[in-house]
């Protein structure tokens, strides 16, 4: 029988370490051509000139590469898949959340916590869900404090290290 450290914290993190690269890597590696190339919606910007190609590219391949190094742990074989899900609902969350904040007028860099912190979360649950595996209910609720204790701490980090225009 698995321990509920593992149960609830050991495991959950590695669940969720695909969509927390896939979440993180742009602020490393994106930069240049914005996804919406520019284009407006009801005269307002689709995403912003923050979610660029490179941003999203090297998103979606960290989560995946992060699956595919936990997939060769014992155990783990299914990581693979899971990081290929959570790479793109992370994505899916992330643009969903710019494009929500930029119809309602919310300037680049606008604080907006619930779609910042837990809209990329979310779907990452949502599009690797279908695939199984999931935490049980106690490691989901340590996952989601996780990530607000995470996303304070990695967007002060990322501001001083000057990655990040706002540290939040």
């Amino acid at each position: 029988m698995d321990s509920l450290l593992y149960i609830i914290v050991v495991y959950p993190i590695l669940f969720i370490l695909p969509a927390y690269a896939a979440n993180g890597a742009p602020v490393v590696f994106g930069g240049g051509i914005p996804i919406d190339m520019n284009k407006k919606f009801n005269k307002k910007p689709i995403f912003g000139k923050h979610k660029t190609v490179k941003g999203l590219v090297s998103g979606i391949s960290s989560g995946i590469i992060v699956g595919a190094i936990e997939s060769a742990m014992p155990g783990l074989g299914f990581m693979l898949y899971i990081g290929i899900a959570q790479s793109f609902g992370t994505h899916f969350g992330d643009l969903l959340g710019s494009f929500i904040k930029r119809q309602q007028g919310s300037k680049e860099g606008h604080k907006a916590e619930l779609l910042d912190q837990y809209l990329f979360l979310i779907f990452a649950f949502i599009f690797s869900m279908p695939l199984g595996n999931t935490p049980a209910i106690y490691g989901i609720v340590f996952i989601f404090l996780l990530t607000w204790l995470m996303h304070r701490f990695t967007n002060k980090v990322a501001y001083r290290l000057r990655l990040k225009d706002v540290p939040w």
